[in-house]
């Protein structure tokens, strides 16, 4: 089962390290303290992500506006309307942030709080509990080396509320259906009941924010280009996030050394209830004897969550440079878990001491962060907490003849706190499979996207200069991958396998 369900002190909300810092002028949800962790490493710069209110989203989306409007409201919707495609387009940073959406924080944590546990409960429970709720996973959740977890599914518009009320009348009925239950350690069985819910609610809301964006933009450009692309895909995919800290990594290995030496016999034909109950038994209410057995031969043995492990280094990147090849990409501000634990074994006695943190980052830092194509500097992302991020994908950039365009991106680590994990949502919005691409309207910079190494002015700027062009041999331009008459299940199978190796197939998940 999971770890905490027989620790029940990690779920206890409190800070121990002194160089934790609270801040009391900004008010957030009590059980997300606002807590400063280290600045981004490097010399990266903020990028402050434009703020676009939900209900300017709905307006602009809107084919005709009210009778009751303005001139004066009209022009600062229009405004608006220019900002949006500048800051989308070549001039910006292919990226804004969605404020004000209706319940947007409290659905947020409802489903971002499986991420870490989902990440770490037991292989064989994990599988029953994502088969019992339609979810697959696009990732090799057994290498307890891995740096994240995800749990993926397929979010058909059919089932969406396509109209401005719909977030308001759906969130109002999953919260009438499903009240808020306060777990406790005689509830384990019951604590992935809302997970389907919770990912399906939250999915359809982004989906809803991704074609409204869409609206906006083919207003801008003239036809209906982006949204009918989405709606023909039939479907978006929602992937949940836990990006690992090395404490993560390090519970995983024990784990993975207790399975090995408690496995035992098992039928070809145990049913899933089975392997729960087995995986229970291994790391669950016999969770002393588990850990004893794992340190056993050592008389005294700390393991912090501080520490790292010796042989695999942290990695300074969660996740590589990459552009999205689909049409938007829609996220959750993360969520960091602070991990302030640590495995003790004296004599014969094992515990496990220390407490979990869950906080937003009080400077906003959401450690995405991207390489602006002007500058060539490396800029981090800050977006308000409880605000969902859409990124432009590559198809968007096609689809809009290079009217938007996408930015290179990477999620980095926080390398001084070794110990915080992140957890996100995200959507991908994207074409039908079998849409085909065309190259011919697109400008020349958008398929080359080179970058001049030999540009310098001074010590500086050759050193900036230097890391961009590293960055951009890393990934391969789209002239590389898109060719005219592609469909987009072609370019993305040749986009996945450049950037990734093997045969590019993308991973199948359950709908």
């Amino acid at each position: 089962m999971l770890f905490w369900r027989y620790f029940p002190d990690l779920l206890a909300v409190r800070v121990c390290e002194p160089n934790f810092e609270l801040n009391q002028a900004i008010t957030l949800s009590p059980r997300f303290p606002p807590i400063s962790l280290s600045p981004m490493e490097g010399d990266a710069g903020i990028l402050d992500a434009f703020e676009l209110h939900y209900s300017d989203l709905v307006l602009l989306s809107s084919s005709s506006s009210p009778p009751s409007t303005s001139v004066a409201s009209q022009e600062r919707l229009d405004s608006i309307s220019r900002t949006v495609v500048e800051t989308l387009g070549p001039g910006g940073h292919g990226l804004l942030a969605v404020i004000g959406v209706p319940n947007a924080g409290e659905n947020s944590r409802k489903l971002l709080s499986f991420a870490r546990k989902l990440a770490l409960v037991e292989d064989d429970r994990r599988r029953c509990i994502l088969k019992d709720h339609g979810l697959g996973t696009d990732v090799p959740l057994k290498n307890p080396d891995r740096n994240v977890s995800a749990f993926a599914m397929q979010l058909k518009y059919s089932s969406l509320k396509l109209n401005s009320e719909g977030l308001n009348k759906e969130a109002a009925k999953f919260s009438t259906d499903h009240p808020v239950a306060v777990q406790t350690s005689d509830s384990v069985e019951d604590e992935f009941d809302m997970l389907g819910d919770a990912f399906k609610l939250l999915g359809f809301c982004m989906m809803q924010l991704g074609l409204l964006l869409a609206k906006v933009c083919d207003k801008a450009f003239g036809g209906n280009e982006l949204e009918c692309s989405m709606l023909e895909s039939c479907a978006a995919k929602g992937r949940l996030i836990h990006y690992h800290s090395s404490w993560d990594r390090l519970i995983l290995k024990e784990v993975v050394k207790l399975k090995s030496i408690s496995k035992g016999p098992r039928s070809k034909h145990s049913s899933c209830q089975n392997k729960a109950r087995k995986s229970e038994d291994m790391v669950g209410g016999n969770a002393d004897t588990a850990f004893r057995t794992a340190l056993k031969g050592e008389s005294t043995r700390v393991i912090e969550s501080g520490a790292t492990s010796c042989e695999t280094p942290v990695p300074s990147l969660w996740q590589q440079w990459h552009y999205d090849y689909g049409i938007f990409t829609v996220l959750t501000t993360p969520i960091f878990s602070l991990q302030n634990e640590k495995l003790v074994k004296e004599g014969n006695e094992v515990k496990l001491d220390g407490h979990t943190s869950e906080c937003y980052l009080l400077d906003g830092h959401t450690y995405l962060q991207i390489l602006d194509p002007v500058s060539r500097k490396i800029l981090s992302v800050r977006a308000p907490p409880e605000s969902f991020i859409i990124q432009v994908g590559e198809a968007a950039e096609i689809l809009s003849n290079g009217m938007l365009c996408s930015t290179i991106h990477s999620v980095s680590r926080p390398v001084e706190r070794t110990n915080s994990s992140r957890e996100t949502f995200v959507v991908f919005l994207q074409p039908a499979w079998n849409k085909t691409l065309s190259v011919s309207g697109l400008p020349v910079a958008t398929c080359t996207r080179e970058i001049d190494s030999d540009h310098s002015i001074d010590k500086v700027d050759e050193d900036v200069n230097s890391l961009a062009y590293e960055i951009q041999k890393m990934v391969p331009p789209l002239s590389a991958r898109l060719k005219e008459g592609m469909t987009f299940a072609d370019f993305s199978r040749v986009t996945t396998k450049q950037y990734y190796g093997g045969n590019g197939l993308q991973s199948n998940v359950k709908s």
